[in-house]
């Protein structure tokens, strides 16, 4: 008897496994939204004034879609606790207006409360919400403070308005009262969940010309939206958002306006949900910036080449450790720069470290900007349609072309 109920509990076993990996996969997170946070420079901060009682409301235009989403609140920067009194989202009513469809407007909790302290340093990831968001749309994120952050924590380069506007108004139809700055403040990525086999993020890490530089304001016209929406084109790659962790002046080996790529690297590249590609498109600033006030020597370019090189290296290394596919593209021309006014030598720099980026064994793939926009005639400059004018910075129609040329393939399953 005994032993017929032994066999009989042995029997079950294998249905109670199976029963077990039928269970439904768990939530898969992805980064629709994401931007870089640093100190804002003193132009581009708010006073505390503004930020006292305040509510700042920001649109955010997303990639990929879904159902239910959560928003992350930052305070990298600061060096005090800051309290959000009330968080909400809602639907924008336009991409270039405060107002919002008050019937999606939904509070945002963070463990269950409607209020979040965020200690310095840290962010905070508010609870799930169904919050259906189509693909390519955009969110409306408003918050309240009682009392202005110790140190802001900010995206400078948001080519999108922020509206700031005096009291707890996170749920009101529109702020016509509010002021209008182009920035963001203290909010750094939306999250979705997204189970398709191939869903998934790209990072782009980049400088200025990543952040969108040259793009009109509220337009979403910088190369990684057009990228966001090239990948959405194909069935096979809709499920594959896009983060853009562009930073203007930003440079691969020292600080610029915000901290170095390999310094932010952890934050920007390996923190975001869902990370598995990662797209480095940095390097200009740190050749530009060597002639800047004249020509250097022989061996201070020799050693630049060298110093980006082993930057590469470094995030490559960084990046397979957490599994993430990266690739780099190449370093598009700035002969004629406004700005740095480069010579001959920073031109023969620039080659070199293109040709690093193409050869074989370092990058998983290459995506090549240089050869998108440059002119056929003057290659060490931009075609002149692509050019936004300063000859460092491509145009949106520059941008279009440069997001639709990135190769769907590279991101094949």
């Amino acid at each position: 008897m005994c032993g017929a109920v032994l066999l009989a509990a042995v029997a079950q076993s294998p249905a109670k496994t199976k029963a077990k990996s039928a269970e439904p996969p768990a939530a898969t997170w992805i980064e629709t939204w994401g931007a870089s946070q640093q100190i804002p420079e003193p132009q581009n901060a708010l006073s505390g004034d503004d930020l006292r009682d305040a509510t700042v409301r920001q649109i955010f235009h997303l990639s990929v879609g879904g159902a239910t989403l959560r928003v992350h609140l930052t305070n990298a920067f600061g060096i005090q606790a800051l309290h959000f009194t009330s968080v909400h989202i809602a639907r924008p009513v336009s991409l270039s207006s405060a107002a919002i469809d008050v019937a999606t407007d939904k509070a945002l909790t963070f463990s269950g409360q409607s209020d979040v302290i965020v200690p310095p340093g840290a962010e905070m990831v508010s609870d799930p919400i169904q919050f259906p968001v189509e693909a390519l749309g955009s969110v409306a994120v408003s918050y309240h403070l009682d009392n202005p952050p110790s140190r802001e924590t900010s995206h400078p380069g948001s080519r999108a308005t922020t509206y700031c506007v005096h009291g707890d108004q996170v749920s009101a139809a529109d702020l016509p009262d509010a002021r209008h700055v182009e920035h963001w403040y203290q909010v750094t990525a939306v999250d979705v969940i997204d189970n398709a086999p191939g869903a998934g993020t790209v990072v782009a890490l980049g400088d200025s010309t990543t952040d969108g530089h040259a793009a009109p304001t509220n337009g979403n016209d910088r190369w990684t939206d057009a990228f966001a929406a090239h990948l959405e084109s194909s069935p096979a790659t809709r499920d594959i958002a896009v983060s853009n962790r562009g930073t203007g002046g930003n440079h691969l080996l020292t600080d610029g306006l915000g901290p170095n790529a390999l310094a932010r690297f952890n934050r920007d590249v390996l923190a975001p949900a869902g990370v598995k590609w990662l797209i480095v498109y940095e390097g200009v600033n740190d050749l530009g910036g060597l002639s800047l006030n004249g020509d250097s020597s022989p061996a201070a370019h020799a050693a630049m080449v060298a110093n980006i090189e082993a930057a590469y290296a470094q995030m490559i290394v960084r990046a397979h450790a957490h599994g993430i596919r990266i690739l780099g593209a190449t370093i598009t021309p700035y002969g004629g720069s406004d700005y740095y006014h480069p010579l001959p030598s920073d031109e023969a720099d620039r080659q070199a470290v293109n040709a690093w980026i193409r050869a074989a064994g370092h990058f998983d793939g290459v995506i090549d900007f240089d050869a998108v926009v440059r002119d056929p005639q003057h290659s060490d400059r931009l075609l002149p349609a692509f050019d936004c004018g300063d000859h460092l910075h491509p145009s949106p129609v520059g941008y279009k072309a440069m997001g639709e040329a990135v190769p769907l393939s590279l991101f094949a399953h």
